[in-house]
């Protein structure tokens, strides 16, 4: 692959032990992977788990509020077999640091590019993207997110242009180009319809008037169902919905309104991202050749850069829910790798203890909290240094066949490439 990558580190990683990782990965989810993270075996199931903006503070601040700092308590997405850091570096002429889009193509294609850039490399060249791989294995593949469907992470799976903006074309190529996702869940509808017919979602909702249909590829749901998608709107459409096609779509645009504390601001999804996943996992699992599947939880990034520690948190929670959702699937059905990543940091996030002395933030980047610390009589506050994305490294932990390829210190492109080889090892 033309030395496109960076070299991967052997040793440990530094501090890792800063993530409280456990290896509680249960002996019967042991014996249900086949073998674990060894190399010896295949992954027929792939299920692909990001919190987007999701670096080590935000993993910590998440596992202190909801479980805890007490020897043998964790999150989830912490108990998995197999540990590293990412690095997030974009190939882009004008910025250090990666924005969504950039960091999803390396995760999905193994090649670095420009911020804004969607399955593309740096030349602007399309690349095929690991659903798209899956796809031509036989396998079933799915999309979803509490963000749009569209937006930059799912799109890099699945869509290839040069401006992440182009959502409503990424909609067409779900359904007309090489990805033709089985399942796609999550919020955007205004992209799936033009301006004037606002679908099943009203324009103007009182939540946020600015949000009205937009699309400019015309009616992409009758589209869709012309397809064969069952198309849903409801939680109860969702939960009754039959076919190995499936498209629901339940929110005009994210599925949560980011705003700073007290201005608006909410993370009640109409769909709770369990149940999505949950349905995707039912629907794709039918297929003989096993699933690929890639499941985002966008608030941990849209609430940090509100710097709004509370609903990050709540996000954080959802996605650990949903981490615990895929650990059950993988304990019934063999050879499925789980990997849960972060494509950024958001926020430059620090945690710290209470001091009336210490507040170095003003507007925006102010202090949050005081936090309890789940279990104790401690708390904690959540300083921001940025409304914007950082360059740190994020933490990634990963379970099941080739997930040991996930130790040390690895690029977001050698993400791809685990994934790759271990889909490629069960042909």
């Amino acid at each position: 692959m033309g030395g496109r990558k960076k070299a991967t580190v052997a040793a440990a990683v530094t501090g890792i032990a800063a993530l409280s990782i456990v290896p509680t990965w249960t002996d019967a989810a042991r014996k249900g992977q086949h073998g674990g993270g060894h190399h010896g075996h295949g992954a027929r199931n792939v299920i692909v788990l990001q919190g987007d903006g999701m670096a080590t503070a935000q993993r910590d601040l998440i596992r202190l509020v909801s479980v805890g700092n007490k020897e043998g308590q964790d999150l989830v997405m912490n108990r998995l077999e197999h540990t590293g850091l990412v690095h997030t570096d974009p190939a882009d002429p004008e910025e250090a640091v990666t924005d969504s889009a950039a960091a999803a193509t390396a995760f999905a294609t193994g090649y670095k590019s420009f911020n804004g850039a969607i399955g593309v490399d740096a030349q602007g060249r399309s690349r095929p993207t690991l659903l798209e791989d899956a796809r031509r294995m036989g396998k079933a593949t799915g999309l979803v997110t509490t963000s749009q469907v569209t937006d930059a992470t799912p799109a890099a799976y699945a869509a290839h242009v040069s401006d992440r903006a182009q959502q409503s074309e990424i909609a067409r190529q779900y359904l007309e180009g090489a990805s033709k996702p089985d399942v796609i869940l999550g919020g955007g509808e205004d992209f799936w319809y033009p301006p004037g017919n606002p679908g099943g979602r009203p324009d103007h909702p009182a939540t946020d008037p600015t949000e009205e249909s937009k699309g400019d590829r015309g009616n992409l749901v009758e589209k869709a169902k012309s397809l064969g998608y069952n198309y849903v709107s409801t939680r109860e459409g969702l939960a009754a919905a039959r076919g190995p096609k499936l498209l629901g779509l339940f929110a005009n645009e994210e599925m949560f309104e980011h705003r700073e504390e007290g201005e608006g601001d909410l993370y009640d999804p109409l769909v709770p991202l369990p149940e999505m996943a949950s349905k995707a996992l039912k629907v794709l699992s039918r297929d003989r050749d096993g699933l690929f599947v890639v499941i985002e939880e966008e608030g941990i990034d849209e609430m940090a850069h509100e710097n709004n520690a509370g609903l990050m948190i709540k996000a954080g929670e959802a996605l650990d829910k949903t981490v615990a959702v895929a650990v059950e699937f993988a304990r019934r059905h063999r050879g499925t790798l789980i990997v849960v990543q972060g494509d950024h940091e958001t926020g430059g996030l620090t945690i710290e203890n209470p001091d009336e002395e210490d507040e170095s933030g003003e507007e925006l980047s102010r202090e949050d909290g005081p936090f309890p610390v789940k279990g104790t009589d401690l708390e904690v506050f959540a300083d921001w240094t940025t409304g914007q994305h950082t360059g740190a490294d994020t933490p990634i932990t990963a379970s099941g066949p080739g997930s040991k390829r996930f130790d040390g210190v690895i690029d977001n492109t050698d993400v791809h490439d685990a994934i790759e080889d271990a889909m490629r090892r069960r042909r």
